[in-house]
């Protein structure tokens, strides 16, 4: 897969090396990068040149990439730059960084963008999960495909403790997609037994969110909360 990650900056490289990790060939733009920052992440390709000029992204051949992530820590930057990529080289999937969650509501398909990744909510959520057992945490929604990523730690008392993975009543458009227990993920194959205090990943519709939360703990629909910060 190519991608192109605009600004490097600690968190556009961070993204970088761990891209290039995985096999996948990495475009780096920034404006202002330095000889320590290239040399930071020498297997990835350099444009230094502004990222919001459209011949700067012809010349990185925008249109011939999978995904354009926009890292900057600016958040008019990785707009401009989203909508560019998706209404003027028809890029399948862009992700945005949000810096400033005042700013969250225009992250969205109208600005192009696909993913929208706010650190200050994520971080807020999973410091609401940290005391939260059996409530359900919103880390961030899919803006495009209208899906969330969701998290419920197991209460210990939950009907689902002691079944497996594959016997799991899940509501409809739900779907497991990660298991954490004793700090180490855990891939979520049918044969896994689900124990009290894990916490579970969850892809999901916003409107099966409390169905999901009932099932996971047994309460009823009207006592499952979850913790969001959508319009903070």
């Amino acid at each position: 897969m190519r991608v192109v990650v605009v600004g490097a900056g600690s968190v556009g490289r961070s993204i970088a090396r761990e891209l290039i990790h995985n096999g996948h060939a990495v475009l780096l733009i920034d404006k202002y990068a330095e000889d320590d920052r290239t040399a930071s992440v020498p297997d990835a390709s350099w444009l230094l040149a502004d990222a919001c000029e459209m011949s700067t992204l012809q010349e990185a051949q925008v249109q011939d990439c999978d995904v354009v992530v926009c890292a900057t820590g600016d958040d008019k930057v990785n707009l401009v730059v989203s909508l560019l990529a998706k209404t003027e080289f028809g890029i399948a999937r862009t992700v945005g960084r949000v810096n400033n969650p005042k700013n969250e509501w225009m992250f969205d398909e109208a600005w192009g963008v696909d993913v929208a990744v706010s650190t200050p909510r994520i971080m807020t959520a999973l410091v609401e999960e940290a005391v939260s057992v059996g409530d359900l945490v919103r880390l961030f929604q899919f803006q495009q495909g209208k899906a969330t990523m969701v998290e419920i730690t197991i209460p210990t008392d939950s009907p689902a403790v002691g079944q497996t993975v594959g016997g799991l009543d899940l509501p409809p458009d739900c779907v497991l997609v990660g298991i954490i227990r004793d700090e180490r993920p855990i891939a979520p194959t049918r044969t896994e037994p689900i124990e009290g205090l894990d916490e579970l990943l969850f892809l999901a519709t916003a409107d099966a969110e409390a169905a999901l939360g009932a099932a996971m703990t047994g309460r009823d629909i009207a006592d499952v909360r979850t913790v969001s910060h959508e319009n903070t």
